[in-house]
């Protein structure tokens, strides 16, 4: 099925840095129809590196989307019986208004002109969005690692509007650790010289350095157990071990492959821009989890995966408790897999179960 991506123009957008975007587009993909009482709809957020495209394929690469094995006819998110919305980030740059997009005060893209997008901003874009197809409630908010995060924000943000709520693979704040990480992808993108301060869109862009900053990103993502059995120690097409510095290892192939594909289709810039709002996001906002989680209505089912080193279950747990804490309906699964972070976007016949199931009896509900 080819999918179309569909862009909204909206004449304002308030941001929590005190800027108001004037005018900003949303770019958004949907599947499935809309019902006549309207409450069947289901917002899927993706994750850092993703975009609008969840699902089918796309009429620019013939790919499928991000989560085409969870949305979709009999699957997980059922789109004979859902309408799922999936829209790209405030930010991003695939359709969404973001670095790259033209400030119309100048005539030439924002560059680092931008300004500072949070969690909130996203979602707040999001609200405008359905609020413009004549949504008032949710039957499902859905998403893993950056998506988790735009659940949860939904979740407190707007109460009334979320019936329940999918955080995957995620964590109500970023550690130490999580920032750093992406603290070395964007220090990787601002040491390239082609960077330029972020002024590089009518020139060669920094592709060393948003490479490097994938290739970093993407070790996150795997865990040793799927790193070993997916390349060991094996050599790159090499009849025996040689001291040189190209890429003699499959490991080193596949993490350069991934980098270069990377560059092909992400502004650098939205790369700065987005995971620093990651690193800022913190839904108790220094204060309690409990207490923010408190203003929370959705029925949550909270999933996360045993070898996730990039997300750990303790975060998963961290929600969960803080929900229960204040009495809130919640179920939660960590489900076995060696597939590190990425399970949330492979791992998906377990998922498929839990979802499916959840999703009918809150719809019976509903």
């Amino acid at each position: 099925m080819i999918v179309d991506r569909k862009i909204v123009r909206f004449d304002s957008l308030p941001l929590d840095c005190g800027v108001t975007l004037t005018p900003v587009d949303a770019a958004y993909e949907s599947y499935g129809e809309l019902n006549s009482k309207k409450n069947n709809a289901i917002l899927v957020c993706h994750a850092f590196s993703g975009d609008a495209h969840a699902a089918g394929l796309s009429p620019e690469t013939g790919k499928p989307g991000w989560w085409d094995n969870m949305i979709g006819p009999g699957k997980a998110f059922d789109t004979e019986k859902y309408f799922v919305i999936c829209v790209n980030v405030a930010g991003g740059c695939r359709g969404t208004t973001g670095p790259s997009s033209l400030n119309p005060a100048t005539g030439k893209p924002y560059a680092m002109a931008f300004p500072t997008v949070t969690v909130s901003d996203m979602v707040r874009l999001q609200k405008k969005l359905l609020d413009h197809l004549g949504i008032d409630r949710l039957l499902a908010v859905a998403g893993g690692s950056m998506g988790g995060m735009q659940v949860l924000e939904w979740a407190v943000r707007y109460p009334d509007c979320v019936a329940s709520a999918f955080p995957i693979a995620t964590t109500a704040r970023h550690s130490a650790q999580q920032i750093a990480f992406n603290e070395v992808g964007r220090q990787a993108i601002m040491a390239d010289p082609d960077w330029n301060e972020g002024n590089y869109y009518d020139l060669k862009p920094p592709a060393r350095g948003l490479a490097v900053a994938r290739m970093v990103g993407h070790i996150t993502y795997m865990s040793d157990d799927s790193m070993k059995e997916k390349f060991g120690r094996r050599l790159q097409g090499k009849d025996g071990p040689a001291f040189f510095f190209d890429d003699t290892f499959e490991v080193e192939s596949y993490l350069r492959h991934r980098g270069s594909q990377f560059v092909d289709r992400f502004d650098a810039n939205s790369y700065l821009y987005i995971t620093k709002a990651m690193d800022m996001f913190d839904l108790a906002q220094g204060g309690s989890l409990p207490a923010a989680l408190e203003k929370a209505k959705a029925r949550f089912l909270v999933i996360s995966f045993t070898s996730d080193w990039l997300y750990p279950s303790y975060q998963s747990l961290e929600i969960v408790s803080a929900l229960r804490s204040r009495n809130r309906d919640v179920a939660y699964c960590e489900l076995a897999s060696n597939y590190g972070h990425d399970a949330f976007l492979v791992e998906v016949d377990e998922q498929t179960e839990l979802v499916r199931g959840f999703l009918a009896r809150v719809f019976k509900e509903m």
